[in-house]
Protein backbone atom coordinates (compact mmCIF):
# COMPACT_ATOMS: atom_id res chain seq x y z
CA UNK A 1 0.00 0.00 0.00
CA UNK A 2 1.00 3.22 -1.04
CA UNK A 3 0.59 6.02 2.04
CA UNK A 4 0.63 9.46 0.48
CA UNK A 5 3.59 11.20 2.33
CA UNK A 6 3.26 13.78 5.87
CA UNK A 7 3.35 17.00 4.86
CA UNK A 8 5.33 19.95 6.99
CA UNK A 9 2.60 22.30 5.75
CA UNK A 10 -0.65 23.40 7.85
CA UNK A 11 -4.29 24.43 6.14
CA UNK A 12 -5.42 27.05 7.32
CA UNK A 13 -5.41 31.30 7.16
CA UNK A 14 -2.50 33.10 8.54
CA UNK A 15 -2.67 36.23 10.44
CA UNK A 16 -1.36 38.48 7.65
CA UNK A 17 -4.02 37.09 5.79
CA UNK A 18 -7.09 37.83 8.74
CA UNK A 19 -6.07 41.11 8.81
CA UNK A 20 -5.89 42.20 5.21
CA UNK A 21 -9.95 40.30 5.26
CA UNK A 22 -10.68 42.43 7.96
CA UNK A 23 -9.08 45.95 6.35
CA UNK A 24 -10.93 45.18 3.42
CA UNK A 25 -14.48 44.27 5.04
CA UNK A 26 -13.87 47.77 7.10
CA UNK A 27 -13.20 50.01 3.96
CA UNK A 28 -15.80 48.49 2.46
CA UNK A 29 -18.44 48.95 5.18
CA UNK A 30 -17.82 52.34 5.57
CA UNK A 31 -19.86 53.68 3.10
CA UNK A 32 -22.82 51.14 3.49
CA UNK A 33 -22.73 52.09 7.11
CA UNK A 34 -23.05 56.03 5.58
CA UNK A 35 -25.61 55.11 3.62
CA UNK A 36 -27.77 53.64 6.51
CA UNK A 37 -27.13 56.71 8.17
CA UNK A 38 -29.06 58.76 5.63
CA UNK A 39 -31.50 56.60 5.81
CA UNK A 40 -32.20 57.11 9.54
CA UNK A 41 -31.95 60.94 9.35
CA UNK A 42 -34.80 60.49 6.57
CA UNK A 43 -36.76 58.29 8.04
CA UNK A 44 -37.04 61.30 10.98
CA UNK A 45 -38.01 63.84 8.51
CA UNK A 46 -40.51 61.75 7.44
CA UNK A 47 -42.09 60.99 10.21
CA UNK A 48 -42.11 64.41 11.28
CA UNK A 49 -43.84 65.68 7.96
CA UNK A 50 -46.31 63.10 8.12
CA UNK A 51 -47.47 64.29 11.87
CA UNK A 52 -47.56 67.64 10.90
CA UNK A 53 -49.43 66.66 7.70
CA UNK A 54 -51.69 64.30 9.71
CA UNK A 55 -52.28 67.27 12.37
CA UNK A 56 -53.34 69.49 9.61
CA UNK A 57 -55.81 67.29 8.07
CA UNK A 58 -57.19 67.10 11.64
CA UNK A 59 -57.67 70.48 11.83
CA UNK A 60 -58.82 71.22 8.29
CA UNK A 61 -61.98 67.95 9.09
CA UNK A 62 -62.93 69.74 12.69
CA UNK A 63 -63.44 73.38 10.78
CA UNK A 64 -65.09 72.11 8.24
CA UNK A 65 -67.37 70.03 10.25
CA UNK A 66 -68.35 73.78 11.97
CA UNK A 67 -71.32 75.28 11.35
CA UNK A 68 -71.13 77.82 8.35
CA UNK A 69 -72.61 80.66 10.22
CA UNK A 70 -69.48 80.23 12.40
CA UNK A 71 -66.96 80.24 9.69
CA UNK A 72 -68.54 83.35 7.91
CA UNK A 73 -67.84 85.07 11.30
CA UNK A 74 -64.25 83.99 11.58
CA UNK A 75 -63.63 85.28 8.22
CA UNK A 76 -64.72 88.75 8.89
CA UNK A 77 -62.95 88.58 12.50
CA UNK A 78 -60.01 88.03 10.35
CA UNK A 79 -60.64 90.87 8.40
CA UNK A 80 -58.16 89.23 5.34
CA UNK A 81 -57.25 85.54 3.79
CA UNK A 82 -53.67 86.68 4.90
CA UNK A 83 -54.66 87.02 8.81
CA UNK A 84 -54.79 83.60 11.18
CA UNK A 85 -58.68 83.15 12.67
CA UNK A 86 -59.74 82.27 16.56
CA UNK A 87 -59.58 78.51 14.64
CA UNK A 88 -55.86 78.42 14.32
CA UNK A 89 -53.28 76.96 17.80
CA UNK A 90 -51.70 79.22 19.79
CA UNK A 91 -48.85 80.75 19.15
CA UNK A 92 -45.76 79.47 20.69
CA UNK A 93 -46.90 75.57 20.47
CA UNK A 94 -44.43 73.61 18.41
CA UNK A 95 -46.14 72.95 15.00
CA UNK A 96 -48.78 75.52 15.11
CA UNK A 97 -51.04 74.93 12.70
CA UNK A 98 -52.62 78.29 11.26
CA UNK A 99 -56.17 78.18 10.01
CA UNK A 100 -56.81 81.23 7.66
CA UNK A 101 -61.15 81.67 6.51
CA UNK A 102 -61.58 84.20 3.71
CA UNK A 103 -65.20 84.87 1.54
CA UNK A 104 -64.00 83.56 -2.16
CA UNK A 105 -65.00 85.03 -5.12
CA UNK A 106 -64.91 82.23 -7.48
CA UNK A 107 -66.82 83.80 -10.46
CA UNK A 108 -65.14 87.18 -10.45
CA UNK A 109 -68.66 89.05 -9.55
CA UNK A 110 -67.23 92.12 -8.75
CA UNK A 111 -65.03 92.20 -11.81
CA UNK A 112 -61.98 93.05 -10.03
CA UNK A 113 -60.00 90.12 -10.60
CA UNK A 114 -59.14 88.96 -6.80
CA UNK A 115 -60.86 85.85 -5.45
CA UNK A 116 -61.05 87.62 -1.89
CA UNK A 117 -63.37 90.13 -2.10
CA UNK A 118 -66.97 89.53 -2.81
CA UNK A 119 -69.18 92.07 -3.71
CA UNK A 120 -72.14 93.03 -1.50
CA UNK A 121 -75.70 92.70 -2.57
CA UNK A 122 -76.81 94.96 1.09
CA UNK A 123 -79.68 93.73 0.93
CA UNK A 124 -80.05 93.63 4.77
CA UNK A 125 -78.44 97.84 4.35
CA UNK A 126 -75.83 97.28 6.36
CA UNK A 127 -72.58 97.64 3.45
CA UNK A 128 -71.27 94.29 5.19
CA UNK A 129 -70.55 91.85 2.98
CA UNK A 130 -70.46 89.19 5.68
CA UNK A 131 -73.80 89.58 7.28
CA UNK A 132 -76.17 86.87 5.10
CA UNK A 133 -73.62 85.74 2.87
CA UNK A 134 -74.29 82.51 1.33
CA UNK A 135 -71.43 82.06 -0.96
CA UNK A 136 -68.30 80.05 -1.14
CA UNK A 137 -65.52 80.30 1.96
CA UNK A 138 -61.77 79.73 1.44
CA UNK A 139 -60.52 77.82 4.13
CA UNK A 140 -56.68 77.22 4.58
CA UNK A 141 -54.35 75.24 7.12
CA UNK A 142 -50.88 75.21 7.35
CA UNK A 143 -48.16 74.26 9.68
CA UNK A 144 -46.17 77.85 10.49
CA UNK A 145 -42.58 77.08 9.81
CA UNK A 146 -43.16 74.21 6.86
CA UNK A 147 -44.06 73.55 3.35
CA UNK A 148 -47.08 71.25 4.83
CA UNK A 149 -50.48 73.89 3.87
CA UNK A 150 -54.38 72.55 2.83
CA UNK A 151 -57.07 74.49 1.26
CA UNK A 152 -60.54 73.68 0.54
CA UNK A 153 -64.19 75.53 -0.06
CA UNK A 154 -67.38 74.85 1.29
CA UNK A 155 -71.03 76.61 0.83
CA UNK A 156 -73.05 76.74 3.02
Amino acid sequence: MNRPLPSNRQSGLTYIEVMVATVLIAIALLPAMDGLYTAMRGNDVYESSSRQHYAALALMEDVLAEPFSLLTSAAAAAGSQSTPSSYSDTAGMPDRRLVFVALYDADNADSDGNLFTVPDPNLDGDNNPYTGYAGLLWVRVEVEGSVISLESLTAP
